[in-house]
């Protein structure tokens, strides 16, 4: 995936390079290259953007196959935890199996506390002899589990007008780094909970929360 990432930025940044307008679709996927290595005069320009689409739609045949392969161990593993990580608006197969292996058991997170300073959505806290010693290193956690809970934010934004609006509103009160900070760490809590209590997200719940 990160292979495809630099693919796509070649081609992007030699668009950049020759003036040319943007691409309006994404080239990630096999299906919106048709035109556009043509876009280049230069045919030395235009072969090497040619290589670069060959490659991603040679290393995505190879990334269907591997998720169609980890999906289908994963359903054997745990269908019914990753059912209910997949109820979540915008987790879709790739970050339900994140969280799937990435987080193992939930019962090793005694809180939900401990599970969002693992997840580095709040910064872990440091205790001597069972008392509150300040903030550790932010570092210090699982940046998977992070990426995954970002991802999971913005996508449901895409997908739910309740989640605009919640957001706006913490923007009025907040600025917009920390209004979507905070909405990060209220997916977190969400995936804490579908695991833990064994049940299906529910938008209602989620925003009366």
């Amino acid at each position: 995936m990160r292979r495809c990432g630099e693919l796509v930025a070649h081609i992007q940044n030699t668009k950049t390079q020759y003036n040319l307008p943007g691409f309006t679709k994404r080239l990630a996927r096999k299906y919106n290259h048709d035109g556009v290595a043509e876009r280049f005069e230069n045919p030395e320009v235009r072969k090497s953007v040619e290589v670069d689409l060959a490659a991603i739609a040679s290393l995505n045949q190879i990334l269907n196959q591997l998720e169609w392969h980890i999906e289908k161990t994963a359903e054997q593993h745990d269908y019914h935890t990753l059912y209910l990580l997949r109820s979540m608006p915008g987790v879709g197969l790739i970050l339900a199996l994140v969280f799937l292996y990435e987080i193992q058991d939930i019962k090793r997170f005694p809180s939900v506390q401990d599970f969002s300073s693992y997840a580095r959505l709040i910064k872990p806290v440091k205790t001597s002899d069972g008392k509150w010693a300040g903030k550790s290193n932010g570092k210090i956690g699982n940046h998977h589990l992070k990426w995954a809970c970002n991802e999971a934010a913005i996508l449901m934004l895409r997908e739910s007008d309740k989640a605009k609006q919640y957001v706006a509103k913490l923007e009025r009160q907040y600025n917009k780094g920390k209004a979507l900070g905070i909405f990060t760490h209220k997916i977190g809590r969400a995936v804490y909970y579908i695991l833990k209590n064994k049940e299906a997200f529910k938008m209602d719940k989620f925003f009366s929360s």
